[in-house]
């Protein structure tokens, strides 16, 4: 159940209320009692992409041109 403060509230403990969406809770801040705004966590940033970490792991043979066969299926011919 989320938490519902007023803006004045809101303005007063921001810093509390932001600690509490960090830790995962849902805060919802509300204008004469009409939910105008919803505090939640950020998603998780996910890791950078770096090249090279499957070194050894993919052949000489993937890199080697397909067959007419397949080809031509993928193109649709």
């Amino acid at each position: 159940m989320p938490t519902v403060v007023n803006v004045h509230e809101a303005k007063t403990h921001l810093s509390r209320l932001l600690d509490q969406a960090h830790a995962g809770e849902e805060i919802i801040v509300a204008k004469a009692g009409k939910p105008y705004a919803r505090l939640v966590p950020l998603a998780p940033q996910a890791d950078a992409r770096r090249p090279g970490r499957l070194p050894g792991r993919i052949g000489d043979a993937f890199f080697e041109p397909l067959p007419e066969e397949e080809l031509s299926a993928w193109e649709g011919s």
